[in-house]
């Protein structure tokens, strides 16, 4: 593992110095969140340039990177950056013979299509199909190779970005903590005990706006996106109010 994260770390100031010396805009694969933690978490004084990172939609887990030389930082169309991604839509072809297909389902599929597991990027599940981010370039292999899953065959076709549309259903959750640390929400999050969730921090099993976090303690600050591996993600929203004990009532979006 530790030799994987350290080609990961060369691989990524290599980018960035290709991007800084050739003058263009270069992008990784889709990261997942502890490969994320290893960019963000790498010296300032390693890379040659800024990067941002995108996963097709607001609060992906699975993102890429992209490192932007000095020239394009000064423009206004890096917020139209052309991440190398795209969008597939799966619906059943008859939903009365259709089964409840799960993210493990789709995986498994593209998988075995022969698609590393980089090339992919966050599944949205809905009720009558999925979206998949994909790798631009297998979009085309993807809708004609595709065509069932288990044992409910399918219809694979490329959605636009303009018309992608999604809404990250969340439950809202409100409740009194003693402060914002991260422990105390993780607890309101997942109706648990401290002492029972603490030891996934300790774990390395969150992430906070996709950067590890080793603290107990850590303070969680209003719109942070807080990733439980094995358990869910959250928002973290705002304080509402101050009890008279002074303890704090908040309010989380906890995603469904």
């Amino acid at each position: 593992m530790q030799k994987e994260e350290e080609l990961l770390r060369k691989r990524l100031i290599e980018l960035s110095k290709i991007a800084y010396h050739r003058n263009f805009i270069t992008y990784t694969d889709f990261l997942n969140l502890n490969e994320l933690n290893i960019l963000h978490t790498l010296p300032k004084d390693t890379l040659y340039t800024p990067y941002r990172t995108f996963g097709g939609y607001a609060s992906s887990e699975r993102q890429i990177a992209a490192f932007l030389p000095d020239a394009l930082c000064l423009r206004s169309e890096i917020e139209d950056l052309a991440y190398p991604m795209g969008i597939i839509h799966i619906l059943p072809r008859s939903q009365k013979f259709s089964e409840q297909l799960s993210h493990r389902d789709y995986l498994g599929v593209l998988l075995s299509l022969g698609i590393e597991r980089s090339k992919i990027g966050d599944i949205i599940v809905e009720e009558q199909g999925a979206f998949v981010f994909v790798s631009d370039k297998l979009l085309s292999y993807v809708c004609k190779e595709m065509t069932q899953i288990r044992r409910t065959q399918v219809i694979v076709c490329e959605e636009s970005f303009s018309e992608f549309h999604y809404t990250q259903k969340y439950e809202k959750i409100t409740g009194t903590v003693a402060s914002v640390r991260l422990d105390t929400l993780l607890s309101l999050a997942f109706s648990s005990s401290r002492s029972r969730l603490s030891p996934l921090i300790e774990a390395g099993k969150v992430f906070v706006n996709g950067k590890l976090i080793s603290s107990n303690g850590y303070n969680v600050k209003e719109d942070d996106v807080i990733s439980v591996r094995g358990y869910g993600k959250f928002i973290y929203r705002k304080v509402i109010s101050q009890t008279k004990k002074g303890r704090l009532l908040v309010e989380i979006h906890k995603l469904i």
